[in-house]
């Protein structure tokens, strides 16, 4: 079974930021792209949704209620992810994609514990930018994950 580089990111608008690196590092290293997208408090959400259908029906807006809870996955994260799967297997780096509804820290052990093929994490800008994950947090990942760690920091673009 050939290594694995973990690039772990929030399933959120900007959940490609860092693929490229993850991508050349792949190729540099001779390994294959495991992604894990992480539904950073996905329970939250889904408790306002079924609360917001409560409201409408409550209301006397059943029909409202019932697409409020029929809403499936975004069609729109659909095509990115296969645009995504598409840009790795164009770069020549095999990928797969788990997303997981879990926030980073506990999606990253659980994963790991998981599977032994992993050689190092690599925690997208999504994960580590505006306190995402805190220091405490990020720390005892450190601790508990025998792999090496790299945080990845958004690219600023000069104006």
């Amino acid at each position: 079974m050939k290594k694995q580089i973990l690039l772990v990111t929030y399933l959120n608008e900007d959940f490609d930021e860092g693929l490229s690196y993850a991508i050349d590092l792949a190729k540099a290293m001779n390994e294959d792209l495991t992604i894990l997208l992480a539904h950073k408090n996905k329970l939250l959400q889904r408790v306002e949704e079924i609360m917001s259908a409560i409201t409408f029906a409550e209301a006397g807006e059943s029909e409202t209620a019932r697409e409020v809870l029929s809403a499936g996955p975004d069609s729109g994260s659909r095509s990115k992810l296969n645009a995504l799967i598409e840009k790795c297997h164009n770069a020549g780096v095999a990928a797969k994609v788990y997303t997981v509804a879990l926030d980073a820290g506990p999606a990253i052990k659980d994963f790991l514990s998981q599977k032994n093929s992993v050689d190092m994490v690599l925690l997208g800008p999504s994960v580590t930018e505006n306190g995402n994950i805190s220091s405490g947090e990020l720390q005892k990942i450190v601790r508990t994950v025998s792999r090496p760690i790299v945080t990845m920091a958004k690219q600023c673009s000069a104006a």
